[in-house]
């Protein structure tokens, strides 16, 4: 994006030229993607870049932004370029260690909202939980609700566990690296078992869009052959851990 002399880059011209840049390159949402990349480089609520749409963008900051566009342009998704992600009107950092939270999830805190309400202190398991999205959400508007968030992925666990901190709810969810329910095999019996595994095929995985396939954690999306590997694994896993608690 480069100026001319006496070329003013302002917040208002630079999103048209970004708008119109990342439509060429395939963006779906070719305005929003650049409003989201400038909002975050000006350190300011996507809102408020129409209260500055004639302020002229210094250089510093232009350049961070032309980075980031040039990114986006290259298939990065803007969830991981600027480092958070809404959900469940709750925002969360995310990078390429997690899932980028989709709108889709926020069904499963619908159902597991109404599976605990009335019932205090719930004991419940979150299984792959990646970013902590799914039990993070639930804590948060079930006041007593307390979690086990557990994944294989370490570095998924920093990102959850920040998130936590975050939100102030380290004190109600405990983050454990382990396979599926293994690592709490003796902490039931459990009011709520929340996962949103792997489930793809793994022949189609390298079909999927491109800022899914290159830039997202294929344990987070590799389901083997049939895509039901994990969910099988799962569901015996929950069926023995049920009978060695007697329940």
């Amino acid at each position: 994006m480069p100026a001319e002399p006496d070329d003013r880059w302002t917040v208002g011209r630079l999103l048209n030229w970004t708008k119109d840049f990342l439509k060429k390159k395939g963006s779906e949402s070719p305005r929003l993607d650049a409003e989201v990349l400038l909002a975050s480089v000006l350190a300011c609520e996507r809102v408020q870049l129409y209260t500055r749409y004639e302020d002229e963008v210094a250089e510093a900051p232009r350049g961070a932004f032309r980075d980031l566009v040039k990114r986006r342009a290259d298939g990065a998704p803007v969830a991981y370029l600027v480092g958070r992600k809404e959900f469940y009107s709750l925002s969360f950092a995310v990078s390429p260690a997690v899932l980028i939270p989709r709108p889709d999830s926020e069904f499963v805190i619908v159902e597991a909202l109404a599976k605990l309400k009335g019932i205090d202190s719930p004991g419940c398991v979150d299984v792959g939980t990646g970013s902590g999205c799914l039990a993070l959400a639930c804590v948060h508007h079930h006041k007593t609700a307390r979690f086990f968030a557990i994944d294989l992925s370490p570095e998924a666990l920093a990102i959850a566990r920040r998130n936590a901190s975050t939100l102030g709810l380290e004190s109600r969810v405990a983050f454990v690296e382990g396979d599926l329910l293994e690592p709490v095999r003796a902490g039931g019996p459990f009011d709520l078992i929340l996962s949103n595994p792997p489930y793809i095929a793994s022949a189609v995985v390298a079909t999927l869009e491109p800022g899914v396939r290159d830039f997202e954690p294929h344990l987070a999306l590799d389901g083997g052959e049939d895509g039901l590997r994990v969910v099988d694994r799962l569901s015996r896993r929950r069926l023995n851990f049920f009978d060695r608690a007697g329940i």
